[in-house]
């Protein structure tokens, strides 16, 4: 596996003009041979609320090693933009059967589709997790190089319907990056330091978005078990820390529909359903 702090060094450090109006090629990367650390798993479960039994991975884990190709892809000669300029739109994980920690993986992620729309570019990495020939997790992420256009407008995204009913509350550390960081490898700037985000525009620490994904799953494994299932979600606002978010859930059709919000249960931080395969 590549190593998330040398190429960050290449995604801060290089210079990328920018989009060059190009469509972006299939790209494809594989790792073989990957094996999971037990303290990095249980680093990874604490700060994300699983409850780790020595044995099976939290589904959300896997996308760790997935994220390693991602940015191996975003320093590829052919993305001519940069990273910090990307917005992590939505992200789809199928779990299609419990993983353990000590099972050798093989890590595949390809860059399939792009497609200019009025925010910008939008592309999907596709990521696959296989133990010998058998396909075990699968993820979509879907991502935005987000290009300013004058005079238009985004609209704050709204809440969704369903019943704001057995809330829970998280309070969120302004460590809570830096926690998530060391358990994940995921050392980018703005979800590290004050200071740093300052530099990048923010006034305050992000949390990760995929944090927020994993935190909402940890909450659902109980009713989940060892089923097969597919989490979908929408990252809406970001999270600032340190703050207080407001969770819950509801059933649906043959599973889970969730929503992460603010304090006060109004704006949405990230919208989400599990269905069972």
């Amino acid at each position: 596996m590549p190593s998330l702090l040398s190429l960050y060094r290449k995604i801060l450090f290089g210079r990328k003009p920018g989009w060059d109006q190009k469509p972006l090629p299939n790209i494809y990367v594989q790792a073989s041979n990957v094996i999971a650390s037990p303290e990095k798993i249980r680093q990874y479960a604490e700060v994300c609320g699983f409850d780790f039994d020595g044995s099976i991975l939290p589904p959300t884990y896997l996308y760790v090693w997935a994220f390693r190709l991602h940015a191996t892809i975003f320093t590829h000669k052919a993305v001519t933009f940069p990273l910090l300029g990307m917005i992590h739109l939505k992200n789809s994980i199928s779990a299609f059967r419990p993983v353990h920690a000590d099972e050798n993986l093989t890590v595949q992620c390809e860059l399939t589709d792009s497609r200019h729309t009025d925010s910008g570019l939008e592309f999907d990495l596709v990521s696959k997790v296989f133990v010998a020939d058998e396909l075990v997790w699968q993820a979509l992420s879907t991502y935005l190089y987000r290009i300013e256009s004058t005079g238009r407008r985004t609209r704050p995204p709204k809440a969704s319907a369903m019943a704001w009913e057995n809330v829970q509350q998280w309070r969120l550390t302004e460590d809570l990056g830096r926690r998530y960081a060391k358990a994940s490898g995921d050392y980018n700037l703005i979800h590290l330091h004050p200071l740093l985000s300052k530099r990048f525009g923010f006034e305050r620490v992000l949390a990760h978005g995929m944090w927020s994904k994993a935190r909402a799953l940890s909450q659902l494994m109980p009713h989940i078990g060892e089923r097969a299932f597919q989490v979908d979600v929408e990252f809406k606002l970001p999270v600032f820390m340190p703050s207080e978010v407001t969770f819950a859930f509801e059933s649906i059709d043959n599973g889970k529909s969730f929503e992460m919000r603010d304090a006060k249960g109004r704006r949405p931080h990230l919208h989400g359903s599990v269905t069972y395969l």
